[in-house]
Formats: C-alpha cells, structure tokens, sequence
C-alpha cells in the first residue's frame, strides 16, 4: 500500500452526487478466510476486502499452512482442515487487525498449533485479557504480557471444554472467540450478550455446515463439528459506506447511491440514526441469500436535528459514532451519544480522539466518561488534524473537508488503507474538486 504521511482535503461545501461501490466488508472478509482455513477442502471468496487488515490475516492463515490465492477481490482458501495446521516459523503478525489477534486466539486455543500472536504498536496497547480470561475458563493456554493483558501472547493448543458465559459487554470479537473455541471443546458453549452485537461469525458458521443456536441475546454451538468448504460473496461494508452517506447527508445538494452495501440488521444502525436525524434514505433490489443480506441504498441531504444515540443501537453502530459525531455538527440541536465505553479501547481512545479533533475545527464537542455530546449547527473552519494511527479517524477527517470552509490536513492519512484503499479515489470521483 502507498505511504501517505500527509494528505490535503479541500471540498469546502461542494456537493456530492454519483454512485459507487465500497470494498468489501472487514468483518466479513476476516471471517471468509478463517473458516475456510478451519474448513476442509477449497473455499471462494467473492468481493474480498484487499485491505492491510485483512492481509495480515491472509498471511497468518499461510504461515499456518493453508493455500490462499489472491487475484483481487477474488480469493481461493484451499485448506487440509484446522487438524491439519502446522506449527508457524516465526511470531503471527496481525499488524492493527483487533479482529484477527481476537479471533485467532479463539481458533488457535483449541487447536494442535503453537504460535505467538504478535501486532503493531498500536495493537500491542490494545486490551487481549477480554478474550484470553473467557478462554481461560475453557482450558485454554496463553503465555504474555502479565499473562496475556496485551500482546504478544503465546497460544499452546489443547483439548478445550465447552462453558456458558455472560459477557459484560456487547462484542462481537469477544463472541466471536468463544464460539470459534467452543468449536473445537468437548460439549455445548453459550454465549450470552447484554445486547446483540454483530452476528457475521454465526451466520458464516452455518454457510460452512455448522449448527448454531441463536435465541434473542444467547448463542450456543456444540462442539466436534466440521466444517465444508463453501463459497462465500462478501458484500459492500456499510461501515466504509457510512462515511459517504453521512456526507451526503450533510452537504446540500447532495445523492450518492451504494450498490451491493451490507445491510445485516445488526450492522445498519447507521441508516436508523440518518432517517432519525431527517436525512433522506430510500432502498433499491436487496438480495436475502445464503449467508449476509445486501441491497441498493441511496442517501439523499436534508435538514437534520439532534438525537439521543445511546443502548441497544450502540453495537451496531459502534465503528460509525467517529462520523456519526461529525455528523451532529450539522445537525440542529445537541446531539447526545452514550453507554459507547467501548470507544475507548478501539484503535485508539476515539471518544477522546473524536472531540479533541473536530474541537480543532471549531466543533463543539465535548466527551463524557461513556460518550460525547455534540451541538450544532456550527460552521466548522479548516485545520491539520491527526488520525492517531487510527483509519476510521482518518476517513472522518477527510469528511470533514465537505463541510470545512477551508482545507483539512490530515497527519498519517496512510491508515486509511486498513479498510478502504481507494477512499480519495471515491471521494474525488463524487465532487468535482482535486484535494
């Protein structure tokens, strides 16, 4: 991918209009190569997300042993079957992929393999010991920092039992964990939420042939099942999506359409808020097959007015609150976000990232210990902000050119590649400016 250190937004009010296609989904492509890894036999993967996130993951599951082809956004797992694994060389690098050090430690607990799961700087601060102390109660084995708070940690494969747990928080990484351990333990594991989090991990074990129990906030999966190479079509990632809709949305003028976007109801929490808000949405042919649901969506500007984001919403929107907050600045009223703690332990603290950045633009924002309070509307200035490492951050900053009266810099624009290579390709295409 490009290094870029510094880059320039200028679109100043221009409007938006046009159509495009967003990469493929993160979660879904993280997932796509894990079970086709753990799968015997050759799996296909459709709309693949060639991001650095999702990269690392390829590179971890061919340290591991599994064949994976690339051509593009088409991928091909060839795997012998997670009993078939070897024993990795050197250290799995997860680079900043939460999702894959997360996960991985679930998969690989119940393995035969022995491995350190190691990331970037950024990663290595990231909290591991929400995974690892569940896994733990499983029989599973790690070795780390302060026995696995952060990484590196190493993963001694073993016989696991299965277990019932209630997670203090709504995760769908930590969900997921478990229910990739309780594949491979002796029995039935149940999983239960405070609130769904994100279902990409169920609905996926049950394309490749698992049986997967879902009952309101609890999920169960019985042990020793195998699973059968399938193929797998990744649709477009509405949270990639939601930072052009919140764009359109704010700017007058304003139409761009979103062909092939993801719309799993525990992911769409972003079209609720803009219709709450007064942006006009409207839906096109959608698609319900095997596997995730996806369809044609257009998002219209409009006045908006202030809302209350806070409970129940708060997972399936989670990824979105940075642009979500950028979003508020233009609406009328104050705009309340809350029960978002989880923020904080992201790529980087982002409900303090978030207000110290658009206050640098003349936003006012201010944050709570669970989430931020935002009024507008407020006619946001120019400036240099910094995206922390941190590519959700990054692509708010370049967003927030759309509605700047002059131009935006942004510090480490480079991150922006972890989820959407080709984000000011799409940016440009959609105004009429060159930043």
């Amino acid at each position: 991918m490009e290094k870029i250190d510094m880059i320039t937004a200028a679109f100043n009010g221009e409007a938006l209009n046009g159509t495009i296609r967003v990469p493929g989904d993160k979660s879904i492509s993280h997932r796509a190569v894990m079970l086709g890894a753990i799968a015997k036999g050759k799996t296909t993967i459709s709309g693949f997300l060639a991001g650095e996130d999702c990269l690392s993951t390829i590179r971890i599951f061919s340290q591991l042993g599994v064949e994976i082809e690339r051509n593009g956004s088409d991928v091909s797992v060839t795997s012998p079957g997670i009993s078939g694994w070897k024993n990795p060389v050197e250290a799995l690098d997860a680079g900043n992929s939460g999702t894959t050090a997360r996960l991985l430690l679930g998969i690989l607990a119940g393995s035969s393999v022995t491995a350190e799961i190691t990331g970037d700087r950024y990663l290595r601060k990231r909290p591991m010991r929400r995974v690892t102390a569940p896994l733990n109660e499983m029989n599973a084995r790690f070795k780390g920092n302060t026995e696995t708070e952060t990484l590196p940690v190493t993963v001694e494969g073993t016989k696991l039992k299965a277990m019932s747990y209630e997670m203090p928080i709504a995760s769908a990484q930590v969900k997921s964990a478990i229910l990739f351990a309780g594949l491979s333990a002796e029995g039935t594991t149940l999983v239960t939420e405070k609130a769904v989090s994100r279902d990409h991990t169920e609905r996926m074990l049950r394309q490749f042939g698992a049986s997967v129990q879902s009952e309101e906030t609890s999920v169960s999966i019985a042990g020793g099942q195998s699973l059968q190479a399938c193929d797998v079509k990744v649709p477009g990632d509405i949270s990639s999506a939601a930072f052009f809709m919140c764009a359109a949305a704010m700017v007058p003028g304003s139409k761009i359409t979103f062909l092939e976007v993801g719309l799993n109801p525990t992911r769409t929490g972003i079209i609720d808020v803009l219709q709450e808000m007064g942006a006009k949405v409207s839906f096109g042919e959608r698609v319900n097959g095997e596997g995730e649901p996806y369809g044609e969506l257009t998002v219209e500007s409009s006045d908006l007015h202030a809302i209350e984001i806070s409970g129940a919403m708060i997972p399936r929107l989670i990824d979105e609150l940075p642009v979500i907050a950028l979003l508020a600045t233009q609406a009328t009223g104050t705009t309340v976000i809350k029960d978002a703690e989880e923020l904080r332990v992201k790529e980087t603290d982002r409900i303090e990232a978030v207000c110290s950045e658009l206050q640098k633009l003349g936003a006012i924002i201010e944050p709570t210990p669970d989430g931020m309070r935002i009024t507008g509307p407020t006619k946001l200035t120019g400036g240099m902000l910094r995206s922390h490492g941190d590519h959700r951050l990054g692509m708010m900053a370049a967003i927030s050119s759309v509605v700047a009266d002059g131009p935006v810099q942004i510090e480490d624009a480079s991150c922006i590649n972890v989820s959407y290579p080709g984000f000011f390709e799409h940016l440009d295409s959609l105004t009429r400016s060159k930043h």
